[in-house]
């Protein structure tokens, strides 16, 4: 793990241990914007900022830079009360991909605020597998039931147990090591 990640993983322990993950937002850009830059702040100049460069990683291009605000948007205000709908907004936010670098660790935070909000649940996320998630979400734009069955499968009623986002954070982390999970800058 790089040295970025080692401190932008304390800073996510941080963020439930100091109580300040109850001041965000749940399910908006504003609390999106909120975790990045909590996470990432002083570790890249673009912390908690709406990327204005377009990016694609493993040859799928994620929403043009010149539209992503007005694509924002219409994410923001998508229906939110299911979970279905839930997973559909977290599908598009992903695809939107609204930051340089961080998009996975800061939406999977985010998802669970909101999930947390509306459904009083959860996602332990060490009963779902970093293969499994990563090709679910790869092809959710496509056909987001994939990514629904195995986060539905992986949901918990734990929502404020420290042991829950902390094993969250890690396995959030995990899922990232693999450097194909680095966002590329498209000129």
């Amino acid at each position: 793990m790089n040295k970025i990640d080692e401190l932008s993983k304390q800073k996510a322990y941080k963020l439930f241990d100091s109580g300040d993950i109850e001041k965000i937002e749940a399910g908006t850009l504003k609390g999106l914007c909120q975790i990045h830059k909590y996470l990432f702040d002083g570790l890249y100049d673009f912390a908690g900022k709406i990327r204005e460069q377009n990016i694609s990683k493993g040859g799928f291009r994620f929403a043009s830079s010149l539209y992503l605000n007005e694509s924002l948007a219409k994410i923001e205000k998508m229906p939110e009360i299911s979970f279905e709908e839930i997973i559909k907004k977290y599908v598009e936010l992903n695809i939107a991909h609204p930051f340089m670098e961080g998009n996975g660790r800061s939406g999977r935070i985010w998802l669970d605020l909101l999930l947390k909000k509306r459904l009083k649940k959860c996602v332990d996320w060490q009963k779902v597998d970093k293969t499994a998630y990563l090709q679910a979400m790869e092809r959710s734009p496509v056909n987001d039931l994939e990514i629904r069955t195995l986060l539905k499968e992986a949901l918990t009623d734990k929502i404020n147990e420290r042991e829950t986002f902390i094993k969250g954070i890690e396995q959030s982390y995990y899922y990232e090591e693999d450097e194909n999970c680095k966002s590329n800058v498209i000129v």
